[in-house]
C-alpha cells in the first residue's frame, strides 16, 4: 500500500467513487467549510479498493474518510461531520 492508504495520512482522505450519492454530499460539506481533502476513486484503483474493503472488514463502503488523528467516518451524516469538525 501507497503512503496514502493508511489509517494515519497526512491530511483527511476520503475514499469515493463517481457515483455515490453520499460521496457527492461529504464533497460538498468538505467544500461549503473549507475543509481541505484529498479524493481518492475506487475506479480501477485496486489497491484503494482493497484498503477500503480491509478497513470496512470486507465491505465496499463509500466515502470512507480516514483522518490523521486516526479515525474513520464510513458513510457519515452531516450531524456525524458537523459533529467531528464542531471545535474546528
Amino acid at each position: 500500500m501507497t503512503h496514502l492508504h493508511t489509517l494515519t495520512p497526512s491530511q483527511i482522505v476520503m475514499y469515493t467513487t463517481d457515483y455515490c450519492s453520499d460521496c457527492l454530499r461529504v464533497k460538498k460539506f468538505f467544500d461549503v467549510n473549507r475543509i481541505p481533502y484529498l479524493p481518492i476513486g475506487l475506479e480501477d484503483n485496486e489497491e484503494a479498493t482493497e484498503f477500503v474493503q480491509w478497513v470496512n472488514h470486507g465491505s465496499r463502503s463509500v466515502p470512507t474518510i480516514v483522518f490523521p488523528d486516526g479515525t474513520i467516518l464510513v458513510e457519515p451524516s452531516w450531524e456525524e461531520l458537523r459533529t467531528k469538525f464542531a471545535d474546528r
